[in-house]
């Protein structure tokens, strides 16, 4: 399965319409996890759109949470390296919503909210 896979699967279930607020909830979702990706996501089933898109108001944020987590795994914060697991964390995370059986609406989401906040 790739990115845009997972993501019709979650807009099926969840019936969160754009894919944009989908990615944020899988970026956080794998930047939840204390490793990197391990397997980058081909550029050829990517979903593609802007930053801004997929950012909205909060793109300090997201792109500070993935600087600090590529930092605390050692890497190079070129912006090559930071966009490339942007995808990676996307990809990830995106396959974690699809793979968890309660992830059946939006509510199941709000629910991981409070899992991944109690860690």
């Amino acid at each position: 399965m790739d990115v845009r896979e997972y993501l019709i699967t979650l807009k099926r279930r969840t019936n969160i319409p754009t894919s944009n607020v989908l990615c944020r909830w899988a970026l956080c979702r794998s930047l939840a996890e204390s490793s990197a990706p391990t397997n980058p996501p081909s550029s050829d089933t990517a979903v593609e759109m802007t930053w801004k898109v997929f950012s909205g108001s909060g793109g300090d944020l997201y792109w500070w949470l993935l600087k600090m987590h590529c930092f605390q795994q050692g890497m190079v914060l070129d912006e090559a390296t930071l966009v490339e697991q942007l995808r990676a964390h996307i990809t990830r995370g995106a396959a974690y919503l699809v793979g968890d059986v309660t992830m059946r609406d939006a509510q199941s989401l709000a629910r991981l909210t409070h899992e991944l906040v109690s860690l």
